[in-house]
């Protein structure tokens, strides 16, 4: 897979978006570039996110907690694929974005949620699932990135 831009999208961008980001960036090797969003950002990565990413050996230098709306602004890179994952995203009207990119939903459990004792445990099931999901998801060619491939590899647990 080459030259796609990928958005992955949350409600506040403080963990699953952050990580979905951090993880495309890394294992995509260049092919793809991904970014994250969030629809009500709350202005900071959620240090078991950064934890996480870093200890995976994935690059943590860019990620911040952002509004989507940066991404549907004149100039902003074009997607080709935005991803949403978590339910309240899923359910919000997303902004216009340039080029009409393939839209899909993989909610994953917002592990930022669970009492401080099991956050460890939930990020790192989190971590592991949209890791999955983005193997299945690099492992693609571009021509089979459909609708339902999309709808298929965000059912895999």
């Amino acid at each position: 897979m080459t030259g796609m831009n990928i958005l992955a999208l949350c409600t506040s961008n403080s963990a699953r978006s952050i990580l979905l980001e951090g993880i495309l960036n890394s294992l995509g090797q260049g092919g793809v570039t991904a970014f994250s969003a969030g629809s009500h950002p709350g202005g900071t990565v959620h240090p078991q996110a950064l934890r996480l990413l870093t200890e995976h050996g994935h690059d943590t230098a860019r990620a911040r907690s952002k509004s989507w709306d940066i991404f549907a602004e004149p100039g902003a890179p074009q997607m080709d694929l935005v991803i949403t994952v978590c339910d309240a995203a899923a359910a919000e009207t997303c902004p216009f974005w340039p080029g009409a990119p393939l839209r899909c939903h993989w909610g994953v459990p917002d592990p930022a949620a669970l009492p401080p004792e099991a956050q460890e445990a939930g990020f790192n099931a989190a971590y592991t699932l949209l890791r999955r999901r983005a193997e299945a998801l690099l492992a693609l060619s571009p021509g089979a990135i459909t609708a339902s491939e999309l709808a298929r590899i965000g059912a895999l647990e």
